[in-house]
């Protein structure tokens, strides 16, 4: 079995939120492939089902994104999943909206979701999809940190939800050619 899990904040407030993306891009998979979320496990919405002779399950955390971590890790656990069989799909602040970016592991890059999982998990060794949703412009007096949480809790201009709405079909491509073909593959094809 494979995890694919998308990162974002539960509930509707935070639905359209640039830090939600990892939540559009799974529905939108999900969509493509008739699997629904009707099941609740390890503190997060779960959708089971099967693609290209890979039985997936599909999960949102609804720990908010700065924990997602402890869904992740009690999935892993309770169906004895391998980190190689771990997908996780995330926004990145260092890439231009709607770029996306594949790596077979690595370190969190300053994303706190990546870094509860990676501390939940014990391990930076997983795939990962992140996708761009750009940087605010921040003057140096202000107080970054504050702006970095606004923005990330911002819905895209409509601008960006173009850009965004074409990377999310994009991700989608890019799950499926990395369950069919590999990591490898996937990289050298949507990188």
């Amino acid at each position: 079995m494979k995890l694919i899990v998308g990162l974002g904040n539960p509930g509707r407030t935070y639905a359209h939120d640039r830090h939600n993306i990892g939540f559009r891009c799974l529905n939108y998979f999900a969509s493509l492939h008739y699997i629904r979320f009707d099941r609740r496990q390890c503190q997060a919405r779960i959708g089971i089902g099967e693609i290209a002779g890979s039985k997936l399950l599909l999960a949102k955390p609804r720990t908010f994104v700065n924990l997602s971590g402890k869904a992740v890790a009690c999935l892993i656990h309770k169906h004895g999943i391998p980190l190689n069989d771990l997908l996780i799909i995330c926004d990145d602040l260092d890439l231009p909206p709607g770029k996306i970016r594949l790596r077979s592991s690595g370190g969190s890059g300053g994303h706190k979701g990546i870094k509860s999982i990676i501390s939940a998990v014990g391990s930076e060794d997983f795939p990962r999809i992140r996708i761009g949703i750009g940087r605010p412009q921040v003057e140096e007096q202000s107080n970054n940190e504050d702006i970095i949480v606004s923005y990330v809790l911002g819905d895209f201009s409509p601008q960006e939800e173009k850009v965004i709405e074409s990377a999310i079909v994009t991700v989608a491509e890019a799950i499926d050619c990395l369950l069919r073909q590999g990591i490898e593959v996937a990289m050298s094809k949507f990188n």
